[in-house]
């Protein structure tokens, strides 16, 4: 065994042993059928992961009680029984590759899918609604808290029945027993409101109800918030108290943490360390020794998840977005593969802005395929095909990776002295670092195929192109920043005492832009890239920070995470946001600024011009024509294509097997008929 041993020690919890310390827990996808079945598609994303190795795979949140208590229009249910049967073929699927299965059980309260509910009032604890904005829900009755308590013990055994080995109740993130805990959300009088105890009495009554719905030898999880992060809110202190109300019949303790309003606390944001929450599942098994604990928080790296079991902080760990972006961690960390683990980079935006914010269905930056990882591999091509890719940023990486994998002979060009483009770029910020991950993963890739050649340091030519002769041309040349012809702003980007500069001059030398102490900062754009800005001087002690954005508000286009962890940052630092203000002028030590007319100088000890990127393709015409003049496919594919994010420009990249398969159907095709009138030739004869 390597050094991570820890990991891989079988656990069992009564009649379930799982075969490693490993946990998927449960991650809504969109994945599911409009009618609350398995999709094909949604199978197959769970059975990579336990193919992968995983010893607990617990199937996402399942809806007991439909339609008041769903939250998502692609929400698997189990309501009745007439879904237990795709149910037992989700439990056999994962049973044959030796993982365990979980289920958990939920009733969404003031969080319900409103599309759902036919026009009816959502229901919780109280009037208040789940996260600012929401509806408001109504208080539910006695008899109806009754009447849940019922569903869930309906849901519990239809699991069991089902096949799982384990059931899962939800009392966290702001779902309806969670409401029931909350003095945030719990506002009643009666005796499911006011003390803890009352508090509790749902989650007591439903965990009652479960336990002698399934029998004393089938194991329950529970997942509840520890700390929910917000002011008023349950402190961890206070969830610990809280759980001897109801804990006795529990077998496992899932410890997360926080509510809707702290989501970025639940749903990791990026720059929170490996295995943050330890501290929280650590301070419940101290209170509760005889029980199993679960952790999660940003477990990326196998080091981090041993030293957690090592020194007793939780008994398993829980993956999530790990496992999106590496449905194989288990099995690469036990074969010594780490330099090939595709860590998740903690960017939120394919797995949690896509389902929560946008309804899109599931996605993953750094995954490009979450159904069928790496079922490609298994159909090389049968053609001798060369590509040449220009560009060694994570769009041109996955792409000449990808295709070198299916036995294509790839040559890329970087002319700098490094790969990743963009992405590295990015990452020399202290609180992107993550973004590093993936691009150390790609390099990683690409050292392993021996018909896969890397030129660094070289701008490919036309003469460079002529001389391969490639099959595919890929352009991936990226992406400069944008810089419009505003008065003064290229005289003072051109003044060798400068202070005004743009976003590749801090990434160029951060040596540069480190200090802090009494520095004023305004920063021109308040989308993603300015807004890293102002991260990376708010939180380092800068005298003040401005921002200003055309637009109503900043931040308008990040994803739901990072939008709540920048909106935190603005608040905790008094940052000065100027929004509807439009930048005039550029002067040696001043912004001057215009907003309803009326015209306002910000000054600065350092500015930045932050207003976007555009595509840089230079070589695109030339390449055009080449590739026409000699019958090759050309591609122009992320940043170079339209500026966007790491994960359009990963997914384009890994349709570069459609573009190689229609190739090899042309040729195949060929050759077919060439045989054909070739046999037809001699027949004549």
């Amino acid at each position: 065994m390597n050094n991570y041993q820890a990991i891989f020690e079988p656990l069992s919890v009564k009649r379930m042993t799982l075969k490693n310390r490993v946990v998927m827990p449960p991650m809504g996808t969109n994945f599911a059928n409009m009618d609350g079945t398995f999709s094909m598609q949604h199978v197959s994303y769970y059975e990579q992961r336990a193919k992968g190795g995983t010893g607990l795979i617990t199937l996402e949140n399942v809806c007991i009680d439909y339609p008041m208590g769903t939250n998502g229009a692609r929400q698997l249910r189990m309501d009745n029984d007439q879904y237990i049967s795709g149910l037992w073929n989700f439990n056999e699927k994962m049973h044959a590759y030796g993982a365990c299965t979980s289920v958990q059980i939920n009733h969404a309260g003031a969080s319900a899918y409103g599309l759902r509910l036919d026009g009816e009032q959502p229901v919780s604890a109280s009037n208040i609604p789940s996260k600012k904005g929401n509806p408001i829900p109504r208080p539910l009755t006695e008899e109806e808290i009754y009447g849940i308590v019922d569903r869930y013990a309906d849901g519990a055994l239809r699991a069991q029945r089902a096949g799982f080995d384990c059931v899962e109740i939800h009392a966290g993130h702001s779902y309806l027993l969670s409401q029931f805990l909350s003095p945030l959300y719990n506002k009643r009088t009666d005796k499911f409101g006011g003390s803890p105890e009352n508090r509790a009495r749902l989650t007591k009554l439903v965990v009652e109800a479960v336990r002698k719905a399934v029998g004393p030898f089938f194991p329950i999880s529970l997942r509840f918030s520890a700390d929910e992060l917000l002011e008023g809110g349950n402190t961890l202190e206070d969830t610990i108290d809280i759980l001897s109300y109801f804990a006795e019949e529990v077998d496992i303790l899932n410890v997360s943490a926080a509510l809707n309003d702290s989501l970025q606390y639940q749903i990791d944001k990026m720059n929170l360390p490996d295995g943050w929450r330890a501290y929280m599942s650590k301070a419940v098994k101290e209170r509760f020794p005889d029980k199993i604990t679960v952790t999660s928080g940003n477990i990326r790296s196998p080091k981090r998840a041993t030293e957690i079991l090592e020194s007793g902080d939780a008994d398993l760990l829980a993956m999530g977005r790990g496992l999106i972006a590496e449905p194989n961690w288990v099995n690469k960390v036990a074969n010594g593969q780490e330099d090939l683990l595709r860590k998740c980079i903690s960017c939120n935006i394919g797995c949690a802005d896509h389902r929560i914010a946008k309804a899109r269905p599931m996605r993953c930056t750094v995954n490009p395929d979450l159904h069928y990882e790496d079922d490609y591999k298994m159909k090389p091509i049968l053609h001798p095909t060369k590509m040449v890719v220009i560009g060694g940023g994570t769009t041109g990486l996955e792409a000449a990776a990808t295709a070198a994998e299916v036995g294509v002979n790839v040559e890329l060009f970087e002319q700098k002295n490094y790969l990743g483009g963009l992405g590295h770029e990015i990452a020399r910020f202290p609180d992107k670092k993550r973004i590093d991950d993936f691009i150390t993963y790609q390099i990683n890739r690409c050292k392993e195929l021996d018909n896969l050649a890397i030129h660094l340091n070289q701008p490919a030519s036309l003469a460079d192109i002529e001389a391969i002769g490639p099959d595919i041309i890929v352009n991936a040349t990226g992406a400069k920043p944008l810089l419009p012809p505003i008065n003064g702003l290229k005289e003072q980007l051109a003044n060798p005492n400068r202070k005004i500069f743009s976003i590749f001059d801090i990434l160029d030398d951060m040596t540069k832009f480190q200090e802090f102490e009494g520095k004023e900062i305004v920063v021109i754009g308040g989308g993603a890239v300015g807004l890293d800005v102002v991260e990376y001087y708010a939180e380092r002690g800068a005298k003040k920070v401005s921002i200003v954005e055309m637009q109503v508000e900043i931040g308008k286009d990040l994803d739901l995470i990072t939008k709540l962890a920048m909106m935190e940052i603005v608040e905790k630092f008094g940052v000065e946001v100027h929004v509807e203000t439009k930048l005039t002028e550029v002067r040696e030590s001043s912004f001057l600024v215009e907003k309803d007319g009326e015209l306002m100088e910000l000054p600065f000890d350092l500015g930045f011009v932050c207003l976007g990127m555009r595509a840089e393709a230079p070589l695109i015409r030339e390449l055009d024509n080449y590739a026409r003049s000699n019958g090759a496919v050309l591609l122009n594919m992320g940043d170079s294509k339209v500026a966007r994010r790491i994960m359009e420009g990963t997914r384009e990249a890994r349709d570069i097997l459609k573009t190689i398969e229609v190739l090899e159907n042309t040729r195949t095709q060929k050759m077919l008929f060439e045989q054909t009138k070739s046999l037809q030739a001699t027949q004549t004869i």
